[in-house]
Parts: structure tokens; C-alpha cells; sequence
């Protein structure tokens, strides 16, 4: 089990003798002798101060000077404790041995950071805080325990009150460290969990809890680890994430003392104390997994664990050998340390030669320990929930992140930095080949039955043998084994196991549940291993043949067995094999995609009336996953069509499921598109009835394509079809809101999350039957009644999760209807309700339907002024509100612009309001995101276009006239889209308009700019309509029926070779970047993204054509036509004042003036030859009358 160092010596976990610190793993500790846990928080005990900065790490091997050592004051010494000793002389492991713990009496090591005791008592802090009762407050937890319910309520009541005063955490850490009972203990630390996470920081979430003092802090911090590490079982699990979260706000500027204090327990030779410092380690490892080497934490993060990771390994080392539950915990933290401390980088320290090899040393034998009997409980699931299984999990893991992410060269290739790239060559070179042999053992004695593996390890184990087929080096070291791997390994993990078929047959909602939802079930080792097999045959394309020979060989000998001695799960196994290769095999140039149509009638078609039901439902999801296949033979179509048609209609469920969504991509053929026609509103019936026998989201999917295929076909049946489809909707919101009930808020969270996504396809379904009834009216208004119970279940129970679809179907209705019925009106009442109840952030997804009633629905708004001012108390919302910021306002702009641009006339009074929002935030700062300083300015220019002369009033007025032109004439190139050009158009033309006298003085002299700006406009136009154009296309580029597996599925001329054998495969010599790679780099970028904040996200300058698919009034306006009538207006009305704006322009501008009055003619005269033949035709169409 020991690595071999180039140089010849092995690095192997360190003897007995070894100078690594040891740990008595014990129950408990004999009478009498207290370990120094329990000692820390029972008596003041000593602290030496040793003179360095905070948070500075000495160097552990360095003796601390003697000068150093002189100025330790000696008024924190006492007679009665020596100095602890260093970690570097500390006594071996010594098992579960009946020796009492004891401070070793070796001489002191010489000072370090290291070796600093635990802080002072608390009781040496003064409180100045008032006295609070410790015993009252104790009652009322125990009180808050009761059975009575009026007693408990009372009980929380008076907590809640009281929890706002000072000192109220002191007395919680007095009960927590004194209480006898371990009720009250539980209910006091569950107290401060909640406490910690209400009132240690700010945050949105609670913005009006009572904070935490910072002196009350900074007492509670100094007590929080010597309480935790004398706690046990559930009190200290609920104290980790206290210190998490503390650790998150206040490591290391006001905690910097706390690395000293972990390491102090570290250095123990007690078991509890090394479990909590193996928890505060842990937990600093977290704080700072996503930290990276471009920022200050980084390098602070790396120091500590060049300090403490030689530590961590040498316990490591020990607790290899124990065979406890208390080691196998013990190993499980310090592993999982490993894995948050290189989450994002492996630091220099880790990196070197021999620690790498050690560590490593660790992780192979980890994976190699044969696990002690009290971790093989009988159930597999609570036996992988057993430290010492996660502990192999962990090993596993951390050796595959140390080859995919550090170690092989082709994940390296992009970066300058030398040390990685060596690191990876040697890495690949020695102990990723030692990995692969550890791997192979135990897979032999999974194979052979001798030993079990969880199933993250034979995950972990397919993860690490699919990134071994593309590196060359790692290739030839795997090719051997590959076929015993693929028979003996792949091939029985794919296979169904006792257990799925119970629950094929028994619990048939979770059969599907597992196999289905892939994105829970991605660490699921079946899904590792077609994972494991897609990769194989892409990258090694010859292989395809091997594991090709290898299913026909079982669906032959299936074939030829006789009745009872048919292998049904084989059969199943194969399909599931051939099925999940079937991008390589009909990939372009494919030598086997004109096999597979033989296969499929020859193999499969007899399935679909299996005796077995998971045979059944496998022959359904084969011809799923060969959907793309181009059959010669039509009858053939109609064939599977027919068995798919029967097996929706059978007695099991799963059969029922997969061959509903196998239906849906063979719409994509003619002749079954038109069978379907006839059947299709009974087809629909039946995955109605099926979504709500189980909720599968793809079933959503399914029946979306269907209403929008065959949406002439379901028009008769849409009202009954909207009503199914809200009665299963309603059913699964019942289920989500009773399980809330029942449960409270801690579980609801998760269970939203499976539900949701189902009820969400629904929501899908329904949005997209109402777009398909924009021509049958009546059927509409009907449908908007039936669906109201959907929106205000929705809204009203605040199911966040499905806000933006139930947002969809109302800007769908309206948008469909082009007006607003009084049932809509409704809706526009719930959305206002809403939205005032805290969803302002929502706006965004309410944005298109509240666009729709102001649209739509602007003559009712003109009699409803309690509607127009619902709408601008939205807005204001949003700019009164601190915590909305800049990217949210931009949709209180754009809703703003919404009723400028269709109530005119009708809304004097708040444009005085929405000029204010605009101009405080532009004339306050600099507005550093060009989006949001775009829309700002458009609210103004939106008010110059609604009523110019108003405006101008209230510019001059507030002294911003000047402020604000200077603003919008400085950033005109800035105005990229059709939108904004076509805006800052019509308000230039409505500025033309005015009469000499209504130009206020201030700006009069810059007057001739205008003319200088609305050139520059229109110069830039056709190329800005031109990308409006591209972007539409590319919205409705959608063709599902071309769908191509891509150039990574085409075949080379030379992998076309069935003969394998008798020629040597050549090995790839592109050894770029490969997906994994490249999205370790994506997740790399993301990461650094996260760490740095997101400050530097907001800067978007592209603001995109992002409203290309809202309606406004703007569109039906001519630019060119508007601006020629205003120029020939003012020319004939005013002609000195036209004269002196147009005598500024030079002789380019005015040549452009010129195109855009010869513009305006082209198209007016497009227009009416236009309206001339719609005239014409008119008679012919109705000529017979």
C-alpha cells in the first residue's frame, strides 16, 4: 500500500515509533482524569502570549527565539499547568488502550503559534451587560419542551422577547455548559443555532432581527470551542454550523486566535479533543473552499495548512490502522478537510513531492482497508451513512480531483504556471497508475464477492476509469483490462439489481423516480457506468465493436434459451448498453447504423410483449433512445407505433411512463404523425391520467409537443383538456401545501423542489395550449375563467417557485385575447397583492403581463385610476426600496416607459415622479452599469415624448435641464438598439415641434444639437435594425426535425473497421482539451467569479436586443416618415428658427437630413401601393356577394 518515490524509498503511514503524535481512541474517560476539553471550559486556564501578529503562523519547526521567550508575561503562568507540548514530540497512537490520557512530562518544545493554550475562562471577561436570571431562562427552556402547548407557547414567547437583551447569549453558553438534562441541553443549542443565524450578521432575509452585540460576540467566540469540544452526539452537531457561520463573517480580522486554539486540540492526546479540533479544521477548510490564489484569503488559507495538514496527515496515518467507529469518524473529517482545502486549487505546500505522496499514501489505503464489521449494517443504505464508508468515499474522491483537476497533463495545458504542469506529468506518471491498481483490486473483489463496495465508491471507481480512456498513458495501462472490465464490472452495475425490481413491481413511483430523474441520480453508479461507456466509444471508437460483440452475444444466448432458463435481466442489461452507445452508433459515417433496424425488429420488437414488465418498459426506452434512427422499412414504424399505443395502456406503470415519452420524438415521422391524428385527443387522455398516477416532469414535456403539433386537432377539446390539466396542477399544489403542514418549514424546501418541477411542466403545457387558441376568442375568455384557480393558488400560498410560469400564462392570455377581460382584471389584482407582499424582486417575470394590461388595456385604465396607481406604487417600490438594485430597476424603467408610451395624456401627474427617480440617481453618482444608466435616461426622454413642454417645466425647475441634455447628447452612441434610436427619435422631433418661445434660455444656445444628434441617429439605424433582424431569427431558428448528434459522433474512415483484431488500433494523437477539462475550467472561472463578489458581474455593457418580442407603440411608428413631417412642419411654420438650427450642420450632416426626407417619400409610397392591393383584393375575396 505504499507509493514509490522516484528516488526509491517508499512513503509508507509511519511506525510506531514514529515521532507523529498519537490518540487513545476510548468511550470515555477513567474517573479522575478529565481531558483537557472538559478542563478548558471547568477552569481558568493558562494563556501564553507569544508576541506576533494575529493570524501570523510561525513556522512550527522554527524554535521561537529566546528574546521572544522572555517577553511571555508572566502573569498567565501558573504553577499548576505546564505548556503543552509541541505537536513534533508528541507520543504515538496507542489504540484502544486502558492507560489514562495524560500531559506527556517530555521538556517543552520550543514556542510556537501552535503550542497556545486554550483562551481564558469567560468568567474573566466582565460583563457589562445587565444581570439576566440564568435559572428563569432555564426554566423557559425546559418550559418550551412541554407537552401542553399553551405552556410551549408561552415559553417561546417570553424567549423571543427577551432573546433582544444583552447578555442573553452568555446565559445560553451557562446553560448549555452546566445542564445535566439532555432535553434542555438540545432545545438551549437549538436556541443559539437560531439565534447565531438571525442575529450574528445582517441579511436580507431577516432584516429587522435584533443584532447581536459585538462585545457579547467577541465573549461568545472565546467560549464557543471549549464548550464544543466537551459536547457530544446531536448538541454538537448543532454547534458546527454556529461556528461555520461565525467563521464566515468574523476569520480571521476578529477571531485570529482560532487556528492557535484548533491546533491545541489537534495536539492533544485525547480523542474528544482531536474530534473537535478535526471539526474546527474542517470547518475553516469550508470557509474558504472557494477562495482563490487571485485574492489575499488564498494565500492567508494556504499558510494555514502548511501549519496544520502535516498534523492532519500524521493523524491520518494512525487512525488508518484502528478499526473503531470513533478512528472512522475521525478519518471521515480529516479527509473531507482535503477535499474543501483543494476544492478550487492545490496549494504549493500539497503540491510538493513527498507531502503528495504521503497524502496519497493515506488515500490507497484508505480505499484498501478492509472495513470493520460494526460499518456492515444489513441495510446498504444505512451502512454508507457509517463514517468508515464515507471515509472511503472521501478517498476516493479526493484521488480522483487530484487527477482530473491537477493531475493529467490535459488539464494543464492552458496554464503558464511550471509547477502545475510538472506536477501533472509526475502525478500521471507515478501514482495515477497506482490508483488505477488499487482501483482494479477491489473491483476484483467486488467481482468475486469477497468484499462490498458502497455505491459512491463504485461510482467514484467509473469516474476515475472514464477519465483513464482518453490520456494515452493512462490508455495503454487500462486497454488490457477493458474487456473483463466491461463483462465482469460495466455490464452487472447497468444491469437492474433485487432491489430495482422491487421496486419495479412494489413501488412503482420510486422505480421511476430513480431511473428517471437523472439530474438527482448523477452520482448514481449505473449512470457512472453509461457515463463510463459513451466516453469509451467516443474516444476510442474501435471499442464500440468489442462492446457490441459483447450484447449480441447475450441477446443471442436469450434468444436460444429455452423458456425457464432465459436470463431476463441480461436481456434488460444489454438494452440498456446498446441503447445508451446510440449517439456513437448512428453517428455520421457510422459503419453499424444500417444494422440497427435489424437489431430492433430482430431483439426488441418481441419484448414489448415480454412476461417482464422491466423488459417491456425496456424495448419503450430503447426505441426512445434510437429516435433519430432513419427506418427503411415503414411498416415497421407502424409496428412500434402499435406496441407503443399497447403499452400505454398496461397493467405497470413504468411501462405505461416510458412509453409515453418514447411516443413523443417519433412525431418527427410522417406516417406516424398523421396515425396520430385521429388517436390524438384520446392520447392525451391517457398522459393526463398518467401525470397524475406519477409525477414525472418529462410527462409535461410530452404533452406540450403534442398540444403544439396537434393544435388544430385539440382546439375542440381545449377547454376540457385546460380543465385536466388544472385539476392536476391544483392536486399537486394540495400535496406540496398539506406536506408543508405537516412537516413546518424545515422539510418544505425539499419537497417544493420534487414537486415543482412537475407542476411546473404542467404550467408549461398550459401556457403553451393558450397561445395555440389566439384565433378562437370565445374558447379563450372560457379558458381564462378555468385557469384563475391555478394563478391565485399559486400567488396567493407565495409558491415562488412557479411564479414565473404562472406569470407566462397570464401575459399568455392577454397577450393572446389583445385586451383584458374582467377575469385578467382579476389576476392584475392578485399580481399587485403579490407583489406589495414581498415579491418585488419578481418583477422581472411580472414584467410582460403587466406590459400587456397597460398595452391592452389602456382605455380601462383611463377609468380605473386606482389600476394606474397600483402600477406606479410598483414602481416607486423599486426605487424607494435599498435592498433592489440597479438590474431590478431597469424593469420599473421599462414599466414606466409602458405607461408613457400608452396612457399619453392621461398621466401628467406621475411623470413629475418618474423624472424624479430618474435624475436623483443619474445627478447623485456616476452609474457604473450602462444598462441601467440607458433606461434611466429613457424615463426622461420617454417624458420629453409624452409632453415636451411639461418636461422642459420640470427640468428647469429642479435646475437639471442642462445636466441632463449634457448627459443624453455625451452618451447618443450609446443608444444601440432599434428601441432606444427609434425613443430618442420621436423625443428630438417632439423638442422640433416647440415654438421658438417654449425653448427655455438655459439650453436655447445648444438648440442646433438636436439637429447634430438625430443625424447621428439615424446614420446608425439600418445597422441596428439589421441585428434586431438576426436577433429574431436566431429566437426562431428552431428546426427539431434536422436534429444532428454533432461532429463529436462522426466516425473516421479509419474506425470503420470491424476487424479489429487484425490490425493495431492507432492511438489518437489529439490529446487536447477534452469536455471534462473544458468544464473544469468553466467551473474554475465561475468559482473565482464567486469568490471575488459579484460587483464585477454587474458591468454588463451589451445591453442586447432584449426586448425584441415586446410589442410597443413605437414600432408602428416610421422614424423617417415622423421626423420629415416634423422638419417640412417647422420649415413651413417657423422658417428663421429652422434656418438658424440648420445653418450648424456641416455639409455631411446635412446630406444625411437629405437621405432621411428621400427615405421617408420611398416608404410613404410603399405604404400606399401597400394599402392599394390589400384594397384591390378586398372585392375578390368577397366578390360572390
Amino acid at each position: 500500500n505504499a507509493l514509490a518515490v522516484p528516488d526509491g524509498t517508499c512513503l509508507e503511514a509511519p511506525s510506531s515509533t514514529s515521532p507523529c503524535p498519537g490518540i487513545p481512541l476510548r468511550h470515555e474517560q477513567q474517573q479522575g482524569q478529565p481531558s483537557p476539553a472538559q478542563r478548558a471550559h471547568t477552569q481558568s486556564e493558562i494563556r501564553t502570549s507569544v508576541p506576533t501578529q494575529p493570524g501570523t503562523y510561525l513556522d512550527a519547526a522554527t524554535p521561537t527565539p529566546a528574546h521572544t521567550q522572555a517577553h511571555i508575561h508572566s502573569q498567565y503562568l501558573t504553577p499548576t499547568h505546564a505548556v503543552p507540548p509541541s505537536p513534533w514530540h508528541a507520543p504515538p497512537f496507542r489504540g484502544n488502550t486502558v492507560d489514562p490520557p495524560k500531559i506527556l512530562s517530555s521538556p517543552p518544545a520550543p514556542l510556537s503559534f501552535l503550542s497556545i493554550l486554550i483562551p481564558p475562562s469567560p468568567r474573566h471577561h466582565p460583563v457589562n451587560s445587565p444581570k439576566m436570571d440564568t435559572t428563569a431562562i432555564r426554566g423557559l427552556l425546559a418550559a418550551s419542551l412541554d407537552p401542553d402547548a399553551d405552556t410551549r407557547r408561552r415559553a417561546e414567547i417570553q424567549l423571543k422577547q427577551i432573546e433582544e437583551h444583552p447578555g442573553f447569549m452568555d446565559v445560553l453558553l451557562e446553560v448549555l455548559q452546566n445542564e445535566q438534562d439532555n432535553s434542555v441541553r438540545l432545545s438551549t443549542v437549538i436556541y443559539i443555532k437560531n439565534r447565531v443565524n438571525r442575529g450574528w450578521e445582517k441579511s436580507d432575509h431577516n432584516p429587522n432581527d435584533t443584532q447581536i452585540a459585538e462585545d457579547e460576540k467577541a465573549r461568545f467566540r472565546d467560549r464557543l470551542l471549549p464548550i464544543m469540544a466537551a459536547s457530544q452526539g446531536l448538541v454538537r452537531q448543532q454547534l458546527i454550523p454556529v461556528l461555520q457561520r461565525i467563521l464566515h463573517f468574523d476569520f480571521p480580522e476578529k477571531w485570529p486566535n482560532f487556528m492557535d486554539y484548533t491546533m491545541q486540540l489537534l495536539n492533544t492526546n485525547d480523542a474528544a479533543s482531536v474530534l473537535a479540533g478535526l471539526q474546527c479544521l474542517l470547518a475553516i477548510c469550508r470557509a474558504y473552499r472557494f477562495k482563490s490564489s487571485d485574492g489575499d484569503n488564498r494565500v492567508h488559507f494556504d499558510k494555514i495548512i502548511e501549519a496544520s495538514f502535516p498534523r492532519l496527515l500524521a493523524i491520518c496515518n494512525e487512525l488508518i490502522a484502528q478499526e473503531s467507529d470513533e478512528a472512522g469518524e475521525m478519518l471521515h473529517l480529516a479527509l473531507k478537510a482535503y477535499k474543501h482545502a483543494t476544492w478550487l486549487e492545490l496549494s504549493a505546500f500539497l503540491r510538493a513531492q513527498q507531502t503528495n505522496f504521503g497524502w496519497c499514501t493515506v488515500f490507497l489505503q484508505t480505499v484498501s482497508k478492509a472495513i470493520p464489521a460494526s460499518a456492515m449494517a444489513d441495510d446498504s443504505y444505512e451502512r454508507e451513512k457509517h463514517h468508515w464508508w464515507k471515509a472511503k468515499k472521501w478517498a476516493y474522491f479526493n484521488l480522483n480531483r487530484l487527477f482530473i483537476r491537477h493531475g493529467n497533463p490535459q488539464s494543464v495545458t492552458n496554464t503558464k504556471d511550471e509547477d502545475a504542469v510538472r506536477f501533472a506529468k509526475e502525478f500521471s506518471a507515478t501514482i495515477a497508475p497506482e490508483i488505477l491498481k488499487h482501483y482494479l483490486a477491489e473491483i476484483e473483489k467486488w467481482v468475486a464477492k469477497t468484499a462490498w463496495l458502497s455505491r459512491p465508491c463504485l461510482s467514484y471507481t467509473l469516474v476515475f476509469l472514464d477519465e483513464s480512456v482518453r490520456p494515452k498513458e493512462m490508455w495503454n495501462h487500462l486497454k488490457p483490462h477493458l474487456q473483463n472490465l466491461v463483462m465482469h464490472f460495466v455490464f452487472p452495475v447497468l444491469c437492474l439489481s433485487e432491489e430495482d425490481i422491487e421496486k419495479f413491481e412494489d413501488e412503482p413511483d420510486e422505480y421511476l423516480h430513480r431511473k428517471l430523474n437523472f439530474y438527482e441520480e448523477a452520482s448514481a453508479p449505473d449512470v457512472a457506468a453509461t457515463n463510463f461507456l459513451v466516453g469509451l466509444t467516443k474516444n476510442r471508437r474501435k471499442q464500440t465493436f468489442e462492446i457490441l460483440k459483447f450484447v449480441n452475444a447475450v441477446v443471442n444466448e436469450y434468444e436460444q434459451a429455452p423458456e425457464d432458463k432465459k436470463n431476463h435481466i441480461a436481456k434488460e442489461g444489454a438494452l440498456r448498453m446498446i441503447g445508451t452507445l446510440a449517439p456513437v452508433i448512428l453517428g455520421k459515417k457510422s459503419p453499424i447504423a444500417d444494422q440497427v433496424e435489424y437489431f430492433l425488429v430482430r431483439y426488441v420488437f418481441p419484448e414489448f410483449t415480454s412476461q417482464q414488465g422491466y423488459l417491456r418498459a425496456r424495448a419503450c426506452d430503447t426505441i426512445e433512445k434510437f429516435e433519430q434512427l432513419n427506418f427503411q422499412d415503414q411498416n415497421n414504424l407502424l409496428t412500434i407505433y402499435r406496441h407503443i399505443l399497447d403499452c400505454m395502456a398496461d397493467v405497470a406503470l413504468p411501462v405505461r411512463v416510458t412509453a409515453a415519452l418514447a411516443l413523443q420524438p417519433l412525431i418527427r415521422h410522417d406516417i406516424i404523425r398523421t396515425s396520430m391524428q385521429q388517436s390524438i385527443p384520446t392520447i392525451m387522455q391517457q398522459l393526463l391520467k398518467l401525470a397524475n398516477e406519477a409525477d414525472i416532469d418529462a410527462l409535461a414535456n410530452v404533452m406540450e409537443d403534442f398540444v403544439e403539433v396537434f393544435a388544430t386537432e385539440l382546439t375542440p377539446f381545449a377547454v376540457a383538456l385546460s380543465e385536466q390539466l388544472r385539476d392536476t396542477y391544483l392536486r399537486i399544489v394540495r400535496e406540496v401545501l398539506d406536506k408543508n403542514k405537516d412537516n413546518g418549514e424545515d422539510e418544505f424546501g425539499d419537497y417544493l423542489d420534487e414537486k415543482s418541477i412537475t407542476a411546473l411542466g404542467v404550467l408549461q403545457t398550459i401556457g403553451t395550449l393558450i397561445l395555440t387558441l389566439e384565433s378562437t376568442p370565445d374558447v379563450l375568455l372560457h379558458i381564462e375563467a378555468v385557469l384563475m384557480p391555478v394563478i391565485q393558488v399559486t400567488l396567493e400560498n407565495k409558491l415562488y417557485d412557479l411564479y414565473n410560469e404562472v406569470f407566462e400564462i397570464i401575459d399568455s392570455c392577454t397577450f393572446a385575447a389583445k385586451g383584458i377581460s374582467p377575469t385578467m382584471w382579476q389576476a392584475f389584482e392578485l399580481i399587485h397583492a403579490t407583489f406589495k407582499a414581498g415579491a418585488e424582486l419578481y418583477l422581472e417575470d411580472m414584467l410582460p403581463a403587466l406590459d400587456n394590461f397597460v398595452q391592452y388595456g389602456a382605455g380601462q385604465l383611463v377609468q380605473k385610476p386606482e389600476y394606474i396607481e397600483a402600477l406606479f406604487s410598483m414602481i416607486s417600490d423599486m426605487f424607494n426600496d435599498n435592498k433592489v438594485g440597479g438590474v431590478d430597476r431597469i424593469c420599473a424603467c421599462k414599466l414606466a416607459e409602458a405607461m408613457m408610451l400608452n396612457l399619453r395624456g392621461n398621466i401628467d401627474n406621475y411623470v413629475l415622479r418618474f423624472i424624479e427617480f430618474a435624475m436623483t440617481v443619474l445627478t447623485a453618482q456616476d452609474v457604473k452599469v450602462k444598462a441601467y444608466k440607458i433606461h434611466l435616461m429613457e424615463l426622461v426622454i420617454n417624458s420629453i415624448h409624452y409632453n415636451p413642454i411639461l418636461t422642459l417645466h420640470i427640468l428647469e425647475t429642479k435646475g437639471w435641464t442642462n445636466r441632463f441634455f449634457s448627459l443624453w447628447f455625451g452618451s447618443m452612441s450609446n443608444f444601440t438598439r432599434v428601441h432606444d434610436k427609434k425613443l430618442c427619435i420621436v423625443a428630438i422631433a417632439a423638442l422640433l415641434s416647440l415654438k421658438a418661445d417654449q425653448v427655455p434660455q438655459s439650453i436655447a444656445v445648444g438648440w442646433p444639437r438636436l439637429l447634430q444628434g438625430v443625424t447621428e441617429l439615424f446614420k446608425t439605424l439600418p445597422a441596428a435594425m439589421k441585428n434586431r433582424e438576426e436577433a429574431l431569427r436566431d429566437d426562431y431558428h428552431l428546426d427539431a426535425g434536422t436534429y444532428d448528434y454533432g461532429e463529436e459522433d462522426e466516425w473516421a474512415e479509419d474506425e470503420a473497421n470491424w476487424n479489429v483484431e487484425d490490425e493495431p488500433e492507432e492511438e489518437e494523437t489529439n490529446e487536447g482539451r477534452d469536455e471534462s477539462t473544458a468544464y473544469l475550467e468553466f467551473l474554475n472561472e465561475e468559482a473565482q467569479k464567486f469568490s471575488r463578489g459579484v460587483d464585477d458581474i454587474e458591468s454588463e455593457d451589451d445591453l442586447g436586443e432584449d426586448s425584441v418580442l415586446l410589442e410597443s407603440p413605437l414600432d408602428k411608428v416610421d422614424p423617417y416618415q415622423l421626423f420629415s413631417a416634423t422638419l417640412m412642419k417647422m420649415e413651413e411654420e417657423q422658417p428663421q428658427f429652422y434656418q438658424s438650427l440648420a445653418s450648424h450642420l456641416t455639409a455631411e450632416d446635412q446630406a444625411a437630413l437629405q437621405g432621411v426626407m428621400q427615405k421617408a417619400t420611398e416608404n410613404a409610397q410603399a405604404a400606399q401601393l401597400a394599402l392599394a392591393q390589400q384594397q384591390g383584393a378586398a372585392p375578390v375575396n368577397g366578390g360572390a356577394s
